[in-house]
């Protein structure tokens, strides 16, 4: 009897010592995939009744429902990345003279409003001087450390980016499975929490979609808005790359953080080059004066 149960107990705890390895050799295959599974999870459930309708208006097509959705996805990485190339090839000469322009301003006397900034101004205005005082030559020497890392810090922000795409496109076709097949994978996801947690546990995963749904919509409207006024406001002030700042305050708000990272330097750009009172009358009356 001790024989045969100790026998029972070594096999047990080799199933044991098995099934966690086999689990967590799983969980490392699958690691690459984890992310992008839930972003896909996340899109497919926010834009779900999208996709009925599309399949609706489409004559019950499922097929072309899912190529219209995906292709929609796919738009949502490629429009932004071709207008900011475009931007930045169309006003290369500008930004290369926004270059110019910011070493001869580093090289003159700071203006009065910039040591009236609060806590920092006079420290700043301080900085200022001393750049300016060492010359176009001392400034480029100043800068030159600053440049390399900037350059080594690009350079490792490509390839993060394009482990980024690469995650981008494994979720958008994650997505594209999930969209064909929908229900099944609802179906999947509710028999597990049934036998998980019995009528709960189901009603537990459909609050879950319904409260991803919600947000997703929230966020995504919020940053649609903010958006549309920053732009709004961004072309009415003549703020260069326009464009470009558009799309980043669409990320930032998608991302919770806000248009502030934006529009308090473009601010400070229109202040500095405009002054205090800025408007087409004042604009109007200096070009007069």
């Amino acid at each position: 009897m001790d024989g045969t149960r100790s026998s029972d107990l070594t096999r047990t705890t080799l199933q044991l010592l098995a099934l966690g390895v086999l689990i967590a050799s799983s969980l490392w295959i699958l690691q690459p995939f984890l992310v992008a599974s839930a972003w896909a999870t996340m899109i497919v459930v926010a834009t779900w009744p999208l996709l009925l309708g599309a399949q609706t208006w489409l004559g019950g097509r499922r097929s072309l429902a899912v190529a219209a959705m995906t292709t929609a996805l796919l738009l949502v990485l490629m429009v932004p990345l071709y207008v900011a190339i475009t931007t930045i090839v169309d006003n290369a000469d500008e930004i290369a003279g926004l270059s110019k322009a910011l070493a001869r301003l580093a090289a003159q006397e700071p203006p009065a409003w910039v040591a009236a900034f609060p806590v920092v101004g006079a420290k700043l205005a301080e900085r200022w001087r001393q750049l300016a005082a060492a010359g176009p030559e001392g400034l480029a020497l100043q800068l030159a450390p600053h440049a390399q890392t900037l350059v080594v810090w690009f350079v490792g922000q490509v390839g993060s980016i394009g482990m980024l795409l690469v995650q981008f496109l494994l979720t958008v076709i994650i997505a594209a499975i999930l969209y064909a097949n929908g229900e099944t994978a609802a179906e999947g996801a509710a028999r597990f929490a049934r036998r998980l947690a019995g009528p709960q546990g189901e009603n537990a995963v459909h609050l879950a979609a319904q409260a991803v749904r919600a947000v997703a919509l929230g966020v995504v409207v919020t940053a649609i808005l903010q958006s549309a006024a920053g732009a709004l406001g961004l072309a009415i002030a003549g703020v260069p790359f326009a464009a470009i700042l558009t799309a980043l305050i669409f990320i930032l708000a998608v991302a919770q953080v806000g248009a502030g990272p934006v529009l308090i330097p473009a601010t400070i750009w229109v202040y500095s080059r405009s002054g205090a009172v800025w408007g087409p009358s004042s604009s109007s009356g200096r070009s007069s004066a």
